[in-house]
């Protein structure tokens, strides 16, 4: 199996690190031989399938559960329970106070951290103002939508001023306006100097906020770099085109190995050393053409050839 390992010299020493971390649950093995180091002051994608072993290291790091190998380091110094308030954790399955008032709620769990109790209920009312939660300040958490309370969740992972946060899907649930709010919350503590490790199935998500990204596939790190270096490895290319009056593309094209239709255009990812220009002639025999661009590689289209080549080498 070739794991792609970049090295992030631009990007601060680690904050954190893991060597070799393996965990098994009988004769499955969610967490296999996995090195991570996590970039201070990033914000770092961590990235896989269902079932990929995102969840088992994520609890490793958190220190609920123990692998069955390996070490984990913050700032250099071996992790142990002392060193848990130095992390913020909003993991997917939420949970708060339900009959706490907000304000209690979040002063609570920053004193939980560490933090004088005056300075927690300070801490508590600016947070709330600053998720747009003025008036609910004082209503019990149950009052809330469900949106405003993963707000609350939100402030809370954030609230006792962190070294790192991982952040487990963060935006589920959200409406767009919401996920933009998050975003810029997240981009404002990274400015801070927290470094954020953000584990998300939404990848365009994860392509607009993350300096580097991991992703892990059958409990192994099968790429790991800055999203430069990722898509430097990954000479995909991908080519948006339209046609007048709502054409679909023909059933085949020469090079093309996936279709999407996305925001009123189909994107096509060509396989290797397919020259974009090559799908002219196919494209224009089947009607007039409003839109032809060719891309980048997308995370999207990196996650999929990724996992694919993976998925390949084990088979074989």
């Amino acid at each position: 199996m070739t794991t792609l390992s970049l090295d992030l010299p631009a990007m601060g020493e680690p904050i954190l690190t893991l060597k070799a971390i393996t965990k098994s649950y009988g004769a499955k093995q969610a967490a296999r031989d996995v090195h991570l180091s996590i970039p201070r002051g990033a914000i770092y994608g961590f990235l896989g399938p269902n079932g990929a072993g995102k969840t088992t290291t994520i609890r490793a790091i958190m220190k609920i559960l123990l692998p069955d190998s390996g070490e984990i380091r913050l700032a250099g110094q071996l992790l142990d329970g002392s060193m848990r308030d130095r992390i913020g954790y909003l993991p997917e399955e939420r949970g708060l106070y339900r009959k706490m008032k907000c304000v209690d709620q979040l002063s609570y769990l920053a004193e939980l951290k560490g933090v004088p109790r005056k300075e927690a209920v300070q801490r508590a009312g600016a947070w709330i103002e600053r998720m747009g939660l003025g008036e609910y300040r004082d209503r019990k958490v149950d009052a809330l939508s469900k949106g405003m309370q993963q707000k609350i969740q939100f402030a809370a992972t954030f609230i006792a001023k962190p070294d790192l946060v991982i952040l487990d899907e963060v935006f589920s649930g959200l409406d767009p306006l919401n996920i933009e709010l998050l975003r810029e919350m997240i981009l404002e503590e990274k400015a801070n100097g927290t470094t954020v490790i953000f584990s998300t199935h939404m990848l365009a998500e994860a392509e607009k906020i993350c300096d580097a990204i991991c992703l892990i596939e059958g409990g192994e790190v099968i790429l790991d770099g800055t999203m430069a270096e990722v898509r430097s490895r990954f000479p995909l290319q991908s080519v948006r085109v339209a046609w007048e009056g709502g054409i679909e593309p023909p059933a085949t094209l020469t090079g093309v190995t996936h279709r999407e239709f996305v925001e009123g255009s189909w994107q096509f990812t060509l396989a290797e050393d397919t020259d974009p220009r090559s799908l002219l002639p196919e494209l224009m025999a089947a009607g007039p053409l409003t839109l032809f661009s060719a891309n980048r590689p997308t995370l999207n289209e990196i996650f999929l050839t990724a996992v694919a080549q993976h998925r390949s080498e084990v088979q074989s």
